[in-house]
């Protein structure tokens, strides 16, 4: 038997025991640790920065985030058409910074209750958790339904520009189906491959975008007159919203971690690391279309089809097939805890009981095939609550006992400001995000999404695919 060893681990001012198996491991459980069982500090970097990335996928063809990026990158270009290149440029910095304020937020609570579970000696090992509860649930599923809808939209879209033959309803059929099989993959520890290559795969997207966007120069008679509009305004305002809000799961990221005290500043490093990817590709692209882009939400249908553009659609393929098990398998958990087969053995027995989860999700992608107004309409409405309010109330209301900040694991630090500075960033973002996120953008959202549904129709066909001769 392989010997085991205990290894004592202080985070904030508490311990937590963790068992390490030791060194004696076949060559088969070293190759599955490599490929399927994640749960090291750079599985969690590369699970935050490729659902990051793979928001942004949807993006560039509409707005994002993914948690999700990947579909927001093909629709950041169509956000700086409503935007104009200034704001675009600026609210992805905010955004980006915002978004790891939560996340910073949320893995201190989830610390927190760890330690406190930790205490009445519950063991984590085999525990499985979703951190939300009333409220955060029903905003977390809803968020994670229509997130994984957009990524089926998005399948959709991108495959059209390299095969024609089907429309993108007839593709949105049969990515459904391949998306269903993630309900054989079991827990986020099995990502650990998938999110270093959906990484790779958006890097190799955004700079596809950047270097030909470049290479085709500006169209004749280009316009740059965003922003325009106020509808547009805040509609692509709260796109960039939902590009950097792709942390719903970040509990079950840091659940998935062997050690998640380590996870403080990922998800900053993540972000960082996104808007290199984000920055360059949208702004190269909008400088070479402008204004066309507002009638074009994927980025993929101005640039002519080439090699390089096939391989960035099959990469961004694979990707929101990633995305979708990242989105649906929080979706998953619920429902197998509702319908009581959560602690079964059996992956054949938990994947059957997990199909009705993907089937209103496909039902949903058929009827709004908006890619790209419907990314800001879930940004507006959902993110918004779900990974910016949320978070921040529940931090306050947390710690607003003297007893509370005490005894806190983790505490502010000092450049911060303390309890106080902490306190007033949240009440900004609250504010911030209540009345421009939610209060200005579900107003610009929702005018556009009615916009498209009165010009496409419900169960379009095919969504701002060009005429045919």
């Amino acid at each position: 038997m392989a010997s085991e060893k205990v290894e004592t681990i202080v985070a904030g001012n508490y311990l937590e025991m963790e068992r390490e198996e030791g060194d004696s491991k076949s060559t088969k459980s070293r190759l599955s640790a490599l490929f399927w069982h994640g749960g090291s500090v750079y599985d969690a970097w590369f699970s935050c920065a490729s659902n990051q990335a793979l928001m942004l996928l949807c993006l560039f063809s509409c707005f994002s985030l993914r948690l999700c990026v990947a579909q927001v990158l093909l629709t950041l270009p169509y956000s700086f058409s409503q935007l104009g290149m200034l704001s675009g440029i600026l609210f992805q910095l905010f955004y980006g910074l915002m978004g790891s304020w939560t996340a910073y937020l949320i893995s201190v609570l989830y610390v927190e209750y760890r330690t406190r579970k930790e205490r009445e000696k519950v063991d984590f090992r085999n525990h499985v958790i979703q951190h939300w509860r009333n409220v955060g649930l029903l905003f977390n599923c809803t968020f994670l339904l229509f997130g994984s809808v957009i990524q089926l939209i998005a399948c959709a879209s991108n495959i059209y520009y390299i095969n024609d033959n089907f429309d993108k309803r007839t593709w949105t059929y049969i990515f459904g189906a391949c998306c269903a099989t993630t309900v054989f993959i079991p827990s986020f520890h099995n990502y650990r491959i998938w999110s270093f290559l959906g990484l790779m795969m958006t890097t190799y997207t955004s700079w596809y975008l950047t270097i030909a966007s470049f290479i085709h120069g500006q169209v004749e008679g280009v316009k740059h007159s965003g922003p325009t509009k106020m509808v547009l305004y805040f509609t692509g305002a709260t796109n960039i919203l939902y590009t950097f809000g792709g942390h719903a799961v970040t509990v079950e990221i840091m659940h998935a971690m062997w050690k998640p005290q380590r996870f403080k500043l990922i998800y900053l490093t993540a972000t960082l690391y996104v808007l290199t990817l984000t920055l360059p590709s949208a702004s190269a692209v909008y400088w070479a279309f402008g204004d066309m882009l507002l009638n074009h939400s994927n980025a993929f249908s101005l640039l002519p089809r080439s090699g390089y553009r096939d391989t960035a659609v099959i990469l961004m393929l694979i990707h929101q097939f990633i995305t979708f098990g990242f989105a649906c398998t929080p979706l998953y958990f619920v429902w197998e805890k509702f319908v009581g087969v959560h602690d079964t053995k059996s992956v054949c027995k938990r994947a059957l009981a997990r199909l009705p989860v993907v089937i209103p999700i496909w039902f949903l992608a058929i009827i709004f095939p908006f890619f790209g107004p419907i990314n800001s309409t879930v940004g507006s409405l959902l993110v918004s609550f779900t990974v910016y309010i949320i978070p921040a109330l529940a931090h306050m209301i947390t710690f607003s006992s003297p007893s509370s900040r005490e005894n806190a694991v983790e505490r502010p630090p000092s450049f911060l400001g303390g309890w106080a500075g902490v306190y007033s960033m949240n009440a900004f973002v609250v504010g911030w995000i209540l009345v421009v996120g939610f209060g200005f953008g579900g107003w610009a959202s929702m005018l556009n999404f009615i916009q498209q549904i009165n010009t496409f129709g419900l169960f379009t066909k095919c969504y701002q695919c060009p005429r045919k001769a």
